[in-house]
């Protein structure tokens, strides 16, 4: 007697965060109405970590959430342990697919060798999540897109422009311009002028030359474009020290520039980076929430801006199997 079983699966979201920024991940569950997952991570007295969901994550499709910086007393290192050994757990657990969601991913600025024997750390972060069971990685604004080939599985490169762009379409007249602080960044911000383009939005960069034999150290700065009289956005995919940012915005001033202000996804914010910003010409400026920003770098100056519906949407589309470049008009994959 032959029987036949008819079974119907259901597919299963399963969102869970490390300790580095689970207000975000909070954020991005409730814009996908589901409840963020129970990681119930131990750390033991020699600094050992140990995670176990609180519920069954077999079959699921398992999104694990952490942003890669030091926070509260752990460092990016441990951010990235922490996100690889849940992810192992998730494996192990059966589940269906991983996915390692990382707004920030950290060691991007390693990924290429500029001098002999250094590392290429990126492509190594790359390989361990791949040896920790993840087969999909999702991030915004990579530092740089080659980024996304380190990885044998498919990435999902989003981008924060949608949210900075109606913030200076909410904030800002006509005529802004701009500005990229290096030439390697003027395609981003001709991206940026491009969506801008009903507000008269120009572009300029600013123009660098390093003596030969020389570390960090850049001479003759010029401004290439026209800013008297304007306000100047100065766009990047982070700020860190703010040595960049600050030295551009004192440039763009004493080329005339009527205001400036500095926009960028990642504020990373490190050593003096919080000082100098408050002793610059800069007016605003505007970060996303892809890093924590702790309450002593809460200057009045500083707006956060959020990007928890941009992750939400994503993860969606990636669960639903449906196109997260749609979601840009294919504008993150350059």
């Amino acid at each position: 007697m032959n029987k036949t079983i008819d079974k119907v699966t259901t597919k299963r979201m399963a969102l869970y965060t490390g300790r580095t920024h689970p207000s975000l991940a909070e954020e991005v569950a409730q814009h996908l109405e589901v409840q963020l997952g129970e990681a119930n991570i131990v750390e033991f007295a020699n600094g050992e970590l140990r995670p176990r969901f609180g519920e069954s994550v077999r079959g699921g499709d398992v999104f694990i959430m952490q942003t890669h910086c030091g926070h509260e007393g752990r460092s990016v290192n441990d951010s990235i342990m922490e996100q690889l050994i849940m992810i192992d757990a998730a494996y192990r657990a059966s589940a269906k697919r991983v996915t390692a969601v990382c707004p920030f991913y950290g060691y991007a600025r390693q990924d290429r060798k500029a001098e002999g024997r250094e590392p290429i750390t990126a492509r190594l972060i790359a390989d361990m999540f791949k040896a920790a069971g993840s087969k999909r990685m999702v991030s915004i604004d990579l530092h740089s897109g080659q980024i996304q080939g380190f990885f044998e599985g498919p990435v999902d490169h989003l981008t924060a422009i949608p949210v900075l762009e109606k913030y200076v379409r909410s904030n800002a007249r006509d005529g802004v311009v701009i500005v990229s602080p290096d030439a390697g960044r003027v395609k981003v911000a001709e991206r940026f002028a491009q969506h801008l383009a009903d507000m008269n939005a120009d572009v300029a960069f600013i123009n660098k030359r390093r003596p030969k034999n020389t570390a960090n150290v850049a001479v003759a700065k010029e401004v290439i474009g026209e800013v008297e009289g304007r306000l100047c956005i100065l766009t990047d995919d982070m700020i860190d020290t703010g040595g960049t940012i600050v030295s551009a915005a004192e440039l763009l001033m004493n080329r005339g520039a009527k205001e400036v202000w500095a926009m960028a996804t990642h504020g990373v914010l490190s050593g003096p980076a919080i000082e100098r910003l408050e002793n610059s010409p800069i007016t605003r400026v505007v970060l996303t929430n892809t890093l924590p920003l702790p309450e002593e770098k809460r200057i009045a100056k500083i707006e956060v801006l959020s990007v928890a519906k941009i992750l939400a949407d994503a993860l969606s589309a990636v669960f639903d199997e449906t196109s997260v470049s749609d979601l840009f008009d294919g504008e993150n994959q350059s």
